[in-house]
């Protein structure tokens, strides 16, 4: 070989290291995640900050790394090619496109590629200041290329301008939660409390207040210690209180503040005065965010509200903890009630009561339960039967058999839920 030839195989080798620098920042730059770049620029990593810019026009970006990675690729072929004519002949083009195919393949595209999606952030942070000059070099070739494809995009009726992403931030981070935690790197309940997070901003108070079937209440014409007694009773630290008919609430009742007015009156039932120790009854239209409805909860400095609809009727009652309870699952403390919502079966089956909740249901045993329709798991088997069942009727619906196992009046409040097998 003499000594043109061998300086020619030297500048091809050359080449393809360029072409793995090419291929391997174009990944990088590509795939690096921003919150982990922003969190480096915060910490003082100026290279972060190069990189974010790269992102921020990423045709140019994209267009300027592939002229590049071209360029290097065509001029390694074309050398190459020389090489291997001289050594072999007219069959030296055969040889030279199997041999450049498995280099630019393995060193030129894999594994700069591989390395890239292993360590992204990491590669994107070393070659930033260089790629940042030559996307500058290149600038005026790439915004003629890109005029041509804008172009040819149009006539094919691609509308670049109303592009945009089809998903929303706070999709993009759900999806990576799930993902995260399919792979096991996030645990259920650390993916339960972020969706919960992200979920407050969809859901309305009518999605999570307690019905004002299943609220406590006290009738501010009953007498003193009876008020006192279901107070207690009740667990609850504080009551709405109404007067002449339950829709008629007039304040709300604090047992603090019972408790303060009892010590007054050397622990005189008889002598409190009610209505005066009740505060004012905050109301709230039942299709308000619980996003907005956390933000005023912290405002006001207050955890109690009740929720009325559009004709001003009393729907229900959300406090504080149930917004928090959207988030880290239910709060229970020496004083409440455990009511066992969900009672497994050995068969596989679960009974439910009717008023549970379809994302409660769906959080507990991570199913996909439809609820937009209905909020309960019986207003979706009443919305998907279309009628009100009877106790043993059953229904098979989004891959489940639903029993009636309770019924009070029109109101369903048991369900035997049976998950079906793939294929039935």
């Amino acid at each position: 070989m003499t000594l043109a030839l061998g300086i020619m195989a030297g500048a091809a080798f050359g080449l393809i290291l360029l072409s793995a620098f090419f291929s391997g920042s174009e990944t990088a730059l590509t795939t690096s995640s921003r919150p982990r770049l922003h969190e480096l620029e915060k910490r003082g990593d100026k290279r972060a900050r190069t990189v974010l810019d790269l992102k921020e026009q990423p045709e140019r970006l994209i267009g300027g790394i592939l002229l590049g990675n071209n360029l290097v690729n065509i001029l390694a072929s074309a050398l190459a090619t020389t090489v291997f004519l001289q050594l072999f002949g007219e069959s030296g083009v055969i040889w030279a496109t199997l041999v450049m195919t498995a280099l630019v393949l393995v060193f030129g595209e894999v594994l700069p590629k591989t390395y890239a999606i292993v360590y992204p952030e990491r590669f994107s942070l070393a070659v930033a200041s260089i790629i940042s000059v030559l996307v500058r070099i290149f600038g005026p070739v790439v915004i003629g290329v890109e005029v041509i494809v804008k172009n040819v995009l149009s006539l094919a009726g691609v509308d670049l301008a109303n592009a945009g992403n089809i998903l929303s931030p706070q999709e993009e981070i759900r999806g990576a939660i799930n993902l995260h935690h399919k792979e096991g790197a996030v645990v259920k309940n650390d993916r339960d409390m972020l969706g919960g997070v992200l979920d407050l901003s969809e859901l309305e108070l009518s999605d999570l207040m307690v019905h004002r079937t299943k609220m406590f209440s006290i009738d501010v014409d009953m007498q003193n210690d009876e008020i006192i007694s279901e107070l207690l009773k009740s667990g609850f630290s504080r009551a709405p209180v109404w007067q002449h008919n339950p829709d008629n609430i007039i304040g709300v009742l604090h047992a603090k503040d019972v408790l303060a007015a009892l010590q007054s009156h050397k622990g005189d039932a008889a002598k409190l005065d009610v209505k005066a120790i009740c505060s004012d009854a905050w109301f709230v239209p039942d299709t308000t965010t619980v996003k907005y409805q956390l933000s005023a909860f912290l405002r006001r400095k207050s955890h109690f509200a009740l929720v009325v609809d559009e004709y001003g009727e009393v729907m229900g009652l959300v406090t504080l903890e149930d917004i928090l309870e959207e988030i880290v699952g239910d709060i229970a403390d020496e004083h409440d009630v455990i009511s066992a919502d969900i009672s497994r079966e050995a068969s596989g089956s679960m009974v439910v009561n009717g008023s549970l909740q379809i994302r409660d249901l769906n959080r507990a045993n991570d199913w996909e339960l439809p609820d937009e329709e209905a909020n309960t798991i019986a207003g979706l088997v009443i919305h998907e039967a279309q009628m009100i069942p009877e106790k043993g009727q059953a229904f098979t619906f989004h891959g489940f058999r639903f029993e009636v196992a309770g019924k009070k009046r029109n109101q369903i409040t048991r369900l035997r839920i049976t998950p079906l097998k793939k294929g039935i």
